[in-house]
């Protein structure tokens, strides 16, 4: 193996199939042979990454080991694992009050090159911390969703979600569907979507909302209305949209909290009433990021136990070539919900906005 396909991003515009070297590893590390890589919403965040392209992303990924370095004794050639791209120290002031998640090193960690790529080297410190053994049941394209259920979880967690709160999630992508999906497992007595297209206030039905309800509506009134005056006690906010922020709070129920779980564009600020939307209400704004080793540890049971149903979610399969196609369905929010990339196969031909499933290459 001397060189490999990568798709490499420059804007969510221009992503290019192009060719780089294969990494070579060194002692505590290990090559991986990517077997699936979803695309996130934050891959498709332009102005996050657009003075550092070029780029290969990708980190929502699975596949096999197909190298091992010295002194890897936990793994062997042929494991199948899903990984994590950013790892913490687990010693500093963060880490030690269990917030791994803004942990200095997990910001600065990475695998060599991303995701969307035929293989990515794995430093011995995510080898030691960020790996993830498949049980033979978990497929590679429902492992994609470890990465983005853990961070879900946390979310959650942070909120501190309980059985029987009325719940409302804002923003039905992929992001809001694994909330709605997991509020629901958490024991919700109530979960309201919201969305701007029809295709994923229908999708949200199907993946535990009860009620969807199209975000030019008054989404308050709507809610009072639904859960008999009450607003909602959680508000989950997964779109970075200015009025779908304001919405969330003027949303949210007396006591109750607002989690922020989507960023914004670069820039956007918020004014709020504080006497209006806070004082005497008591009502909490939680943030969170990313998850830690133990909710990927969660995310994989509930995968393989199957109390959480990811497979359907999965609206497209393309190939290595085909990533820009997948930027472009992500970014435009179109008739799809999980894109993933497959950088073993290549692409025919598509079918409307679907790619069919094609040979694997020869590696």
């Amino acid at each position: 193996m001397s060189n490999m396909r990568v798709a490499m991003y420059y804007s969510n515009q221009d992503v290019r199939l192009e060719e780089m070297p294969v990494p070579e590893i060194s002692s505590g590390e290990i090559l991986l042979k990517v077997e699936a890589s979803g695309i996130c919403g934050s891959d498709v965040m332009e102005w996050y990454r657009i003075h550092r392209v070029p780029l290969v992303l990708g980190h929502e990924v699975a596949g096999t080991i197909v190298q091992v370095g010295e002194d890897v004794k936990q793994y062997k050639v042929g494991d199948r694992i899903s990984v994590s791209h950013h790892v913490p120290c687990n010693a500093c002031h963060y880490c030690m009050r269990g917030h791994q998640t803004v942990c200095n090193t997990l910001r600065q960690t990475n695998f060599d090159p991303g995701g969307f790529a035929e293989f990515v080297r794995l430093p011995a410190i995510n080898v030691d911390r960020g790996i993830y053994p498949l049980p033979d049941l978990v497929s590679f394209e429902e492992a994609t969703f470890i990465e983005p259920v853990a961070c879900i979880l946390r979310g959650q967690r942070l909120a501190r979600i309980q059985t029987g709160q009325r719940v409302l999630v804002i923003g039905s992508g992929m992001a809001g569907l694994l909330h709605i999906h997991l509020a629901r497992v958490s024991g919700a007595s109530q979960v309201i979507a919201t969305d701007i297209s029809n295709y994923r206030l229908k999708t949200a039905l199907q993946f535990g909302a009860d009620v969807a309800i199209h975000a030019k509506e008054d989404i308050p009134a709507r809610v009072r209305e639904i859960n008999n005056g009450y607003l909602a006690d959680l508000v989950i906010v997964c779109t970075g949209a200015p009025s779908a922020i304001l919405q969330a709070l003027h949303s949210v129920e007396r006591c109750g909290t607002v989690l922020f779980f989507a960023p914004t564009d670069k820039g956007v600020t918020i004014p709020l009433s504080i006497n209006e939307l806070f004082w005497r209400n008591e009502i909490s704004l939680v943030s969170s990021y990313a998850g830690d080793f133990h909710d990927h540890m969660t995310a994989l049971e509930l995968i393989s136990s199957k109390r959480i149903q990811v497979q359907g979610m999965i609206t497209h399969r393309l190939g290595l070539a085909e990533t820009g196609h997948g930027f472009q369905l992500v970014t435009k929010a179109q008739d799809s919900i999980k894109v993933i990339i497959e950088p073993q196969r290549v692409t025919t031909h598509h079918k409307g906005t679907k790619t069919q499933k094609v040979d694997k290459l020869n590696s």
